[in-house]
Order: structure tokens, then sequence, then C-alpha cells
């Protein structure tokens, strides 16, 4: 995912010198300084990594004359043998990482280390912190006057008339210029180059529709101008808030949904495009889910994740949607197991590329803080048991990833604001407290943004925005440090069975590098220093750890060019089912084709039976009266034979009186 990074603070070799400077070494062989911190096993111990990582292995001869001291120094070591500098330098951190978890906080106060600059209190107060007959300054967080969050720090830290912030896990307000954003919540905030946009938002119950951008290397404002769309239309994209804004393809940037004046039964994305600066919307395929605001919107790889939210009739959601970038395509995913309650104004994070969480939010009457995790292989729901500090239930918070660390700023629970920021380590599902503001701040307010960026080659969140009875158009920055890592692991207790497919998946996202600092500090640990040498030791261990790497890396190559090659055959396969499904397609068109025709045909031949039925009833109709007319005929015709009859005999008297005919005849002669 775009939001995962590697854990924060400074790179090797500049993380050990830090270390060494901290624990005492400056370059010469003089430990003393070293060994009031420690005791003496593990002050020489670091010793010998220090000088393994400076120098090289040791080449220097043991004098009989040297000092039982100087002696067990030497014998540490040269028991190192030939480890490489890398490796020395790893140990030695992690060894001090182990004896004084809390040196990293302090480091600033050793080492020069790159830094934001922010404004600072005049009146501030530092604490001393006193450890091991130390003293060492740590700063504070005071409420000023106007309830406004102020950063406390060293003196010796100001320059060019800015604070420089050397300190981690701490909410600090950057000097921020140019004319600021309409203050706002609900909105939707993105990184894309260094650079913070934010987007909609609402401000007194009415929707937003500005894009406002905070460069992050001079801590800017400036307003983006939106131009007209390719069809010149002069209508702005559509105001609205509880949006998604997501940065896609390193140029643009998603708003996804959110509620509006007049909303559309189904959701929308639209895309702005930095390099036109114009609005457009998204065409997608299938179905897309109803119209909503207060969901969540989680990239991850070449899709979005959405879950939850409320609808335009204010109906509570707990259903599934994914969004393929690459295809463009909707999908509604039917999920296994028992699913977050419906809820809006939650908080959504992906862990390895394959766990969504799922944690807190509201319903109309109360506010949660359970936590849900999204098997995104089987799309199986399960509610594993949280560990830890476990945050307070919330609404409205906003959280972004730094590597396997969540962290969760801000949300209210229809009471009052929630005043600490936590984190979550989502290998163990362990909460610890980062850090606690006071007073009726923006960062204990509701609907804010947290973005994650860097700075200096250091991880920075940069909050804005909010509602706590006022609107808020506040920045406010802080520096993650690896201390939120390691508080997990020292609270990390027995890991419960519901929580192992996590831990699990974690571990294997890990790569090789991390895996062999795990092992080879495990080992280091054993090492006594009076014992016998410790070189035979850390190589058969480091060859029979590396020789075990090869062989897995062995396997899943090979299990990889298997399933390449199973792809292969599956796309050859694919591609002839696609050549023979178009042979069909076009034989069935032509099936059709000819179907169509011998249809036509057959009409018209009904057609035609149909005219010559209608011909020969009409003939029959003839055929009859033909008849009648001929019978009538026949009738006249006799009539008339028989009346010629009558008048040539005489009349019909002769012809009763019986004449004959000859008599009548003969008496006429």
């Amino acid at each position: 995912m775009s939001m995962a990074r590697a854990s924060s603070g400074l790179a090797y070799p500049e993380r050990f010198y830090a270390a060494a400077s901290y624990a005492g070494f400056d370059g010469s062989s003089n430990s003393s300084a070293v060994s009031s911190k420690f005791s003496n096993d593990v002050a020489l111990l670091l010793y010998a990594l220090y000088q393994q990582a400076t120098i090289g292995p040791c080449n220097i001869p043991k004098p009989r004359g040297w000092s039982p001291v100087e002696q067990s120094k030497w014998r540490s070591w040269n028991e190192l043998g030939n480890m490489v500098s890398t490796e020395a330098m790893r140990l030695f951190v992690k060894i001090l990482e182990e004896e004084d978890p809390g040196w990293y906080s302090r480091v600033s106060n050793f080492t020069p280390e790159p830094v934001v600059d922010v404004e600072i209190n005049r009146d501030s107060k530092v604490e001393p912190i006193v450890e091991n007959g130390n003293s060492f300054p740590e700063p504070k967080t005071v409420p000023a006057e106007n309830g406004s969050l102020t950063e406390t720090q060293d003196s010796d830290a100001v320059s060019g008339g800015f604070c420089a912030v050397s300190v981690y896990d701490q909410w600090v307000a950057p000097p921020v210029s140019g004319p600021r954003p309409k203050a706002r919540y609900e909105h939707g905030a993105a990184v894309i180059d260094d650079k913070m946009y934010v987007f909609g938002g609402n401000h007194n119950g009415r929707y937003l529709s500005d894009l406002q951008a905070l460069d992050l290397k001079s801590w800017t404002w400036s307003k983006v101008e939106v131009k007209a769309g390719s069809e010149a239309s002069p209508t702005a994209v559509t105001p609205c808030a509880g949006h998604s804004l997501i940065a896609w393809e390193g140029n643009k940037l998603l708003s996804i949904g959110g509620h509006s004046k007049d909303p559309l039964e189904s959701m929308q994305v639209k895309v702005f495009d930095l390099q036109t600066s114009c609005w457009s919307t998204l065409k997608t395929y299938g179905k897309p889910p109803v119209s909503r605001g207060g969901h969540s919107v989680t990239f991850v790889g070449s899709s979005l994740v959405i879950f939850g939210g409320e609808d335009a009739k204010r109906s509570l959601l707990n259903d599934l949607h994914i969004l393929d970038l690459e295809t463009m395509t909707w999908d509604e995913i039917d999920t296994l197991g028992v699913p977050p309650s419906p809820r809006s104004d939650h908080a959504a994070a992906v862990h390895a590329e394959r766990y969504l969480l799922i944690f807190g939010g509201g319903s109309h009457a109360t506010c949660f803080n359970d936590l849900h995790v999204l098997d995104l292989q089987t799309m199986e729901w399960s509610r594993p048991t949280q560990q830890g500090d476990i945050p307070s239930a919330r609404a409205g918070h906003a959280g972004a990833a730094v590597g396997e660390n969540w962290f969760i700023v801000g949300g209210g629970d229809n009471k009052s604001g929630v005043s600490q920021t936590v984190v979550l380590n989502m290998s163990t599902l362990v909460w610890s407290i980062v850090t606690t503001v006071q007073g009726r701040v923006p960062l204990a307010s509701e609907g804010l943004s947290l973005i994650l960026s860097s700075y200096n080659g250091e991880d920075i969140l940069v909050s804005f925005g909010g509602y706590n009875g006022r609107y808020s158009n506040e920045v406010n920055v802080l520096k993650p440090s690896h201390k939120s890592t390691l508080q997990s692991k020292m609270m990390e207790t027995q890991v419960p069975d519901s929580v192992s497919a996590v831990h699990n998946a974690t571990n294997a996202t890990r790569d090789i590098e991390s895996e062999f600092e795990s092992g080879q500090e495990a080992k280091t640990r054993e090492i006594i220093l009076d014992s016998e040498p410790l070189i035979n030791k850390v190589e058969e261990n480091s060859e029979h750890l590396i020789a075990s790497l090869k062989e897995e890396k062995d396997e899943i190559e090979l299990s990889l060019s298997k399933e390449k090659l199973l792809t292969l055959q599956l796309k050859h396969e694919l591609a002839e089912a696609e050549t023979r499904n178009s042979d069909l397609y076009k034989e069935l068109q032509s099936v059709r084709g000819q179907l169509g025709a011998e249809q036509s045909r057959c009409f018209k031949l009904e057609v035609d039976v149909a005219e010559l039925r209608q011909k020969l009833q009409t003939m029959e109709t003839l055929q009859k009266e033909l008849e009648l007319l001929h019978r009538q005929k026949a009738a006249s015709e006799q009539a008339a034979a028989l009346s010629s009859r009558r008048q040539s005999s005489g009349g019909v008297w002769g012809w009763l009186a019986g004449t004959p005919n000859d008599q009548r005849a003969d008496d006429g002669e």
C-alpha cells in the first residue's frame, strides 16, 4: 500500500553513530562513560561491537603487560572474529535498545539530525528526566492560556528564529504561511509530491468544494485553481463532506463518495488531474454502491476497498465493495464470518497487503472501540482480542499507518473529544499511548484528517482541521519514533490464537535482512565474555541461518516459477477458449442470421397460405352461387317448357277435358 513505509528514524550508519555517541563512545578507548551507564558485561560487549564497527576485526596481539580490564576488552573484541562492520553496527544498536529503550527520544541531545521547523512558546518549561544517574532534558507538552497546543523544547534546538523539532511522538504546530483555508471538518486529505491537498468538507453546515494545497517543505498554503472541464462546462465539482481523498497514479486525486446537498442514488468517483487542473467523473462498470458518506476507503494493490458509512437517508451500512482501478469495475463482496455492525466515521487500514482492519466508528446512539479484521484472501471477518492500552470508544477519528504501526488521533464519543493519540502494532494487535494533548484543541476533535509524509528523510504525521465546538483550520505535526514500535513489543504478551494469522502474515513479509539481524541479536545476547571464544558460534549460526534462508529462497523461487508457468498455461488456455468462444459466437451469429431468414420466409409463406385459403373460400362461395344459378336456370327452363305446352294444347280446359291433340287437330280440318 502507498501508505506503508519503513520504520522511522535515522538510517545506518548515522543511527549507529548516534547510538554510540549516546552510549558514551567518543572515538577513544576510554570506557568510563560507558561503564557508568551499563553493567560490565554489557559495556564490554558494546565496546567490542564499537571497535568491530569502526576499526574492523581485532588484529592487535595480546601483550602480557595489559591490565585485567584491558585484557577483557581485547578478548571481547577478538571473539567477534570477522564479523562485518554493518552487522556490528546493527547489533550495537539492538543491544542499546534492549538496555535503554528510551535512548532514541533523547538522541538529539548528543547528535544533530534532520529536524522540522516549528514555532515555540517562549515560556516553555523543560522537565529533566534522571536515569542511571544522568539527567536528560525531555520536552513536555503544556497547555497555553488560549487552550492551544504548545510544544516545549530545549533552547539549544532554536535556530533561524524557529524551533527545530528534535523530539519524537509530540504534536507541534509548524509556522504555516499563505492564505489559510476556511475552517472545516469531514474533509478529505491526501499527499502528492510533498504537498498535502485538502478538498471539500463542512463549515457551519455548508458543504465546501474548494481544493487547497499545503507545501510540506515551506509550510505554505495556496489555493488550487480549478479549470473548466473539456466540455467547457462552468459547473464546478459538487460540494461534499464525509468523502475520502486518495492519491492515484502520482498526479491524480480521487474523491470517493460523500454527502452532498442533492445526493445521487449511487456512489461516484471524481478525479482531479494536477496536470490539467480539471475535475472529471471516473467512468466505471458494474453496480456501484449506494451513495454514502462517513465510509472508509482503503487502497490495496490496485483496488479501492469501501466499507460502511451512512447513506442519504441516514441509514447506517456495513457492506463491502471493491473498485478495481485496472478494469474500473465495481464488485460487491459477500464475506464470511460476523462483519462489524453498521457504522460510519470509523477508521480503516491495511496490513501486509492482506488484512483490512476496522476500528471504532459510531451509530446514531453509541460509539465503538471494537477492532475487526478482514482477511482479503478468504474474505472472512474476525474480531481478535486487543492487547495493551485499549482506546476508548470514538467516532470521527483519523488514522495513518507507518509500517506496521497504525496511529489513531482525535475522534469523540458524543460527549467530549478524545485527547490521546494512540498507536496499534498491527502484527501483535497491542495498543500503546503515544502522547496526550490538553484542552479543547483540534487534535481532540472529530472529522479531522491525518496524512503520512516525510521531512528531511523522516516520517511525519500531519493533522488538519476538525470540529470540537468550533471549526478548525490548524495544522499540527507529529514525528513518530521507533519508540512506538518498541513499546508495543515490550508490552507484547502471549499472542492469542485469533491474532496468529495476522502475526504470521507480518512475519512472512519481513525481509531476509531483518530475519538475519534478529537471529544474530538473539545469539549475541548469549555471549559470556569470560567463556570460550565466540567466533565459532557466531559463524556457525550465521552460516546455518544463511543456508536455511537460501534454501527457503530457492523453494520460493521454484514455487514462483511454477506459478508463472501455470499462469502462462492458464493464459494460453484462456486465449484458446476466447478464440473458440469467438468462433462459436460467429457461428451462432451465422445460425441466427439463417434462422432469421428462414423465419422471414416462413412468415411470408404463411401469409401466402392465408391468402390462398381466403381465395379458396371465395371460390367455394362462387361455386355454390353457380350451382344455385344452374338450378334456378333449370327450373326456369322447365317452367318455360311447361308453359309452351299449355299454350299449344288449347288451354287449361282442353287439357282437363282430355281431348287428345290429334283429335283436336282432325276437328280442325
